[in-house]
């Protein structure tokens, strides 16, 4: 059923997901505090010690979570536009593609250093993104070397940012700190 601004009226069937995805927030928040408790509280630069964004976040994912379980008890989503009747099927390789560059990075940051995996994976998941949006362009090795030139620009200043400014060990690819 849908109404006339295009909002769909949900049944009570599908306030069940919604309501369980509200509680996995909600215990997530829960589970994050739990957490939280066994992290010092002794105060850091600018009054604020290191259990305050684990705090900050659990409290958030908290109220998040209640939310959503209070707005899916009493009556769910009421602003859902309707599904589409789109009936393509998921687009796989895409999904490969990030996957393969999320893996990939998680495997050989240590190998290749911050920079370098970031940026791998910068390039394997626009790939995909690109494929699963149809673009021709994806098989060019001129849009790979944007790509990569690209995910460089953005993980280089990030990189720097946290291994000279905040002092956060990163791995690098050499001892320089550089890369």
């Amino acid at each position: 059923m849908t109404t006339s601004d295009n909002a769909v009226e949900t049944p009570s069937a599908a306030l069940w997901p919604q309501t369980l995805v509200g509680v996995g927030v909600l215990l997530t928040g829960l589970l994050l505090a739990m957490g939280a408790v066994d992290i010092s509280s002794e105060a850091g630069y600018g009054g604020v010690g290191p259990n305050f964004l684990p705090w900050l976040v659990s409290i958030m994912l908290t109220i998040c979570g209640a939310w959503i379980i209070w707005e899916a008890r009493t009556g769910g989503f009421r602003e859902l536009d309707a599904p589409s009747s789109d009936d393509a099927p998921a687009y796989w390789p895409g999904f490969v593609w990030v996957s393969a560059g999320l893996l990939l990075n998680a495997a050989l940051i240590t190998t290749l250093g911050f920079i370098l995996s970031c940026t791998m994976t910068y390039v394997l998941a626009v790939q995909g993104l690109r494929r699963a949006n149809g673009q021709a362009a994806a098989n060019q090795p001129r849009m790979w070397l944007i790509d990569a030139l690209t995910g460089f620009l953005i993980s280089a200043p990030v990189y720097w940012a946290f291994t000279k400014f905040l002092a956060i060990n990163l791995p690098g690819l050499t001892n320089t700190g550089w890369i």
